[in-house]
């Protein structure tokens, strides 16, 4: 394990902060406080878990997942309603920076997630919630996730690093 990762492994201030989902393309997400995380699929009740995601066929993600500190970054470049999830990120996590999840494998409540890849901004996020979206998120929107054991994730609950070898 790389040494600078090791200062995050199991800090307590690392957590779910927000929870978005919308149930098709282009719909308006909403906050939830809890949820089902299914895996190899995605969340109960979110167009990419139902397959009604605008990138189902070529891009899609289970799950994509942005720190408060990327949000608080895209505000200061223009970002206008990320509180009602105009990032369009199912996640938001706080207490971490979301290069710590690369290669890794985490825990939020009793699901298990794991990094798959960036997510950066496309157009459609322009279309959907209006010009300059995605260039206030710029580099830092993001990423996608995979849901490798299902289960019940809820506002506040701790985000915990796991070993390699505990999945």
């Amino acid at each position: 394990m790389l040494s600078w990762l090791s200062k995050f492994r199991g800090r307590p201030d690392a957590r779910l902060e927000a929870i978005f989902i919308c149930d098709a393309a282009g719909e308006p997400m909403r906050s939830v406080g809890s949820v089902i995380a299914i895996a190899g699929c995605g969340l109960e009740g979110d167009r990419y878990g139902s397959g009604h995601g605008f990138w189902k066929a070529t891009d899609a993600c289970e799950v994509t997942l942005i720190s408060e500190q990327d949000l608080k970054r895209a505000m200061h470049r223009g970002a206008r309603n990320l509180e009602q999830g105009a990032h369009r990120r199912n996640l938001v996590i706080s207490g971490l920076p979301t290069q710590v999840l690369m290669a890794q494998d985490f825990r939020i409540g009793e699901a298990v997630f794991r990094y798959h890849k960036p997510r950066p901004p496309c157009g459609h996020l322009d279309r959907v919630e209006g010009a300059g979206m995605a260039r206030a998120l710029g580099r830092h929107s993001g990423i996608c996730i995979h849901v490798v054991q299902g289960g019940c994730i809820a506002i506040g609950d701790k985000l915990e690093l796991l070993p390699e070898s505990s999945t």
